[in-house]
């Protein structure tokens, strides 16, 4: 017996709504997230919402999708007040959200995840007969072309975020939010899914609120932005009217120009990491790094570019003693290096590992407890089998104040620490050493604000130039053309591109993350 399931509900609507939030205020406890926030968003435009980790972005846009109740304002679309108190009755508005991170089934077709997608909430089965001639009349005319019948699992990292908007498109929506839709994309797919919903603004047919930390697709992309800072409503203008100097000053509350990054030339090289034909397994035993050598010379930055998940995760896993290799050979200053404790000691091999709470840290242990992690074993934090516990205090005192650690003291449990001032602990204590030879950096500045990003890049460059080895893997690809000597592109557990950055082809690089 089959059924058909009823049409999208969506309200029809031919042009986008007219969206304003007014004076919009949310509270979790004692914390105010959103202090009298007014935001605007006129049919048809493609509007930036800028601000640093904590300023209410997402507060603000789950509180429009109807995820959290507001404790003062009030929404209005085309001018009539109304109450959203679910993603539901967001979507009966014509608003949809496409998340940061991917909502689609996995084992399921892209057939089966729009049709999933409804908000029907029907319980009839399938007549995909029919369902299968709507869907076929949808993508004729959606920006986007996704093949139906392939399993999600199957499609690239740029078609899964187009099915993320196609499943919004499908459901009628009129407005999107974007919550940092590139974040998982090559450069070419980003500016492609953008490009085109840009055109689908220019026709009317589509408002965008994108949420973006990307100073280049806001300029290149956005007309409008507005910027939040601790919750509150700091500044609004047409991008065209405004420098990326302007809008960094909005979100931090001073003017800072982008610096360039003063690199020492060196002199008399020698290699210091040499990786020869590695290979390693992900969790499941599928192959992650696929035959991969490279070489990092001392006073030498290498960044391994690519997109999420195409092995570079493995490869910093198996460099820092976390996951074994299945073949290949690893040398740190021409020796056989097994990524021991005692060898890393040895060669002296620091890293600021992705997640540095997860696994660079011991949540529950203090600041000084954490800085101590490399060196509580030996003199002057150690005499034999006693801890120096003095030692360890008086040395935290001087990181704490040397890399500018806000914590309210030393015995502070390193969890109740910002996640910039978690990354500054544990760079104290992999820097802080007078004789390191190579430091491996995976997304070193991941959901860092400007002043702790560009506090850890100038580390990472000053050690650059007192000769370490640095081999800094990073998704941010602005990062690593700022920072590095020499970048590497890994794809598929393959390394498909290499050159000097002086030479480097912006093009051949993100045709490289996409696998070609």
């Amino acid at each position: 017996m089959t059924t058909t399931t009823a049409a999208p509900t969506a309200t029809a609507v031919r042009r986008p709504p007219e969206l304003e939030v007014k004076g919009m205020t949310k509270r979790f406890g004692s914390l105010v997230a959103l202090d009298q926030v007014s935001l605007h968003l006129k049919p048809g435009t493609f509007h930036a919402l800028l601000g640093e980790n904590g300023a209410g972005k997402s507060t603000l846009v789950k509180c429009i999708m109807g995820f959290y109740s507001p404790d003062h304002g009030e929404i209005e679309i085309d001018g009539t007040p109304c109450t959203i108190a679910s993603p539901r009755d967001a979507h009966h508005h014509g608003i949809g959200m496409v998340y940061q991170h991917f909502t689609s089934v996995p084992a399921m077709t892209v057939a089966e995840n729009l049709v999933l997608s409804r908000f029907d909430g029907s319980q009839f089965l399938i007549n995909w007969a029919k369902e299968r001639e709507r869907l076929d009349d949808f993508m004729q005319s959606s920006p986007f072309q996704v093949p139906l019948d392939v399993p999600i699992a199957q499609l690239a990292a740029g078609q899964k975020q187009k099915l993320e908007i196609l499943k919004q498109l499908y459901l009628e929506s009129k407005i999107l939010i974007l919550d940092e839709p590139t974040s998982v994309l090559t450069p070419d797919e980003a500016d492609e899914i953008l490009s085109l919903l840009q055109q689908q603004v220019k026709a009317g047919d589509l408002s965008v609120l994108i949420i973006t930390h990307k100073f280049r697709e806001v300029t290149q992309f956005a007309e409008e932005v507005t910027v939040l800072r601790k919750g509150q409503l700091v500044g609004h203008g047409l991008v065209q009217d405004l420098s990326v100097a302007d809008m960094a000053e909005m979100m931090m509350g001073e003017r800072r120009e982008l610096k360039v990054v003063d690199k020492v030339t060196q002199e008399d090289v020698t290699p210091v990491l040499e990786v020869h034909d590695l290979s390693a397994n992900k969790d499941n035993g599928l192959v992650a790094v696929n035959n991969v050598s490279l070489t990092v010379n001392s006073g030498e930055i290498v960044g391994i570019a690519g997109v999420s998940g195409n092995g570079q995760k493995e490869l910093v896993e198996v460099l820092a003693g976390q996951r074994p290799s299945t073949s290949g050979q690893i040398k740190i200053n021409g020796e056989r290096y097994l990524a021991t404790r005692k060898e890393m000691f040895k060669h002296r091999v620091f890293s600021l590992p992705e997640e540095p709470l997860k696994n660079a840290c011991i949540p529950q242990m203090s600041v000084a407890e954490n800085m101590a992690l490399r060196t509580f074993d030996q003199p002057p934090q150690a005499k034999g089998i006693w801890l120096i516990l003095n030692a360890i205090r008086q040395a935290a005192k001087g990181l704490v104040q040397q890399f500018s650690v806000k914590t309210p003291s030393i015995e502070t449990p390193v969890h109740n620490l910002s996640g910039g001032n978690v990354q500054r602990t544990v760079l104290a204590r992999e820097l802080s050493s007078e004789k390191i030879n190579l430091l491996i950096a995976a997304n070193p500045c991941f959901g860092l604000d400007f002043a702790a990003v560009e506090f850890i890049h100038a580390q990472i460059v000053e050690a650059r130039n007192r000769g370490v080895a640095v081999l800094l893997v990073s998704e941010d690809l602005d990062e690593l053309l700022e920072l590095s000597d020499r970048i590497i592109v890994i794809s598929s557990g393959q390394f498909l591109y290499e050159s000097p950055i002086a030479s480097a082809d912006f093009s051949a690089i993100s045709h490289a993350m996409a696998g070609h």
